[in-house]
């Protein structure tokens, strides 16, 4: 595999992880692919016409080299699927990034001891109670939180982690250039002076609907376990669930009062056999085969 070529056919407008298969499935090498016009490009990978123009134009205009000095700018690393030093447990997965785009410690990348925590964006002090209870004993540990950035159960357990000098690393459905939520910038900044930023988008990427269930599956990819805090009965954090479920992933929730609207999504995990979370040695005794 030519990494360079792959990093730029990933700048490329009108390519997604399926294209990318598909890509590489035809030629290992990508070479192939650069000398295409745009009928090939329709006729060989279902491209779409107005994907296929757009396509060409950004693969003549793009240069890996100035591609590489801005990430060098930003302070910004990548690794392919290709590289050794890929996660293992992401790997794994059915659609594992071509490329990670990080800022900060790469090496939580390797963590074993981690956990991905997901929950409702606007938490109830019981939820907020929750995660004060239950992760304090895990960061304490070493173990490495993963979550989303989002408002809500995402941000609290990400300043939990960092306010008791833990690991965590922060999953964005955007590029590194448009941190999402606003809201959450500076936390951003300070988890890529102490922890880990990381996105399978190129650094302009601007945050769209679409990309934010996609980013789940790295959320839950990267852990060997998901604890869900708080849920509404249709939330994204239930899609991290099902993903999570899908990749082999324990899944963890927080019960509630059944008329308590934030805990309908977490009683409906349990009901489907998630393991009922009451204290932290419940999601360790899990776990700890995985270490």
């Amino acid at each position: 595999m030519d990494i360079e070529r792959l990093i730029l056919l990933h700048h490329c407008r009108g390519v997604g992880w399926k294209t990318m298969q598909l890509f590489i499935r035809f030629d290992s090498t990508l070479q192939s692919i650069f000398l295409m016009g745009k009928e090939e490009l329709m006729q060989y990978f279902r491209m779409r016409e107005h994907h296929a123009e757009a396509f060409l134009q950004d693969v003549r205009k793009l240069s890996y080299h100035s591609i590489m000095k801005q990430y060098y700018i930003h302070e910004i690393e990548m690794i392919t699927y290709f590289d050794t030093n890929y996660p293992p447990l992401l790997k794994n997965i059915y659609d594992p990034p071509w490329v990670l785009y990080m800022k900060g410690n790469k090496e939580l990348l390797l963590s074993k001891k981690s956990l991905s925590v997901v929950g409702t964006r606007k938490p109830s002090n019981r939820g907020l109670a929750a995660t004060r209870k239950l992760l304090p004993p895990l960061i304490e540990e070493g173990w490495t939180i993963v979550s989303g950035l989002a408002e809500g159960i995402d941000g609290y357990a990400h300043h939990l982690t960092l306010s008791l000098n833990g690991n965590t690393i922060a999953v964005l459905g955007s590029g590194l250039g448009h941190i999402y939520p606003k809201s959450n910038e500076p936390l951003a900044h300070t988890i890529a002076k102490r922890g880990l930023l990381l996105s399978e988008y190129p650094f302009h990427t601007r945050p769209q609907k679409w990309q934010f269930p996609l980013r789940n599956r790295i959320i839950s990819g990267l852990a060997p376990g998901l604890l869900v805090i708080e849920a509404r009965e249709k939330s994204g954090s239930l899609i991290t669930a099902d993903q999570a479920l899908e990749q082999g992933r324990e899944v963890f929730a927080v019960p509630g009062a059944m008329i308590d609207e934030h805990s309908m999504g977490t009683n409906r995990l349990i009901q489907q056999g998630a393991k009922l979370v009451l204290e932290t040695k419940d999601i360790i005794d899990e776990l700890i085969s995985t270490i």
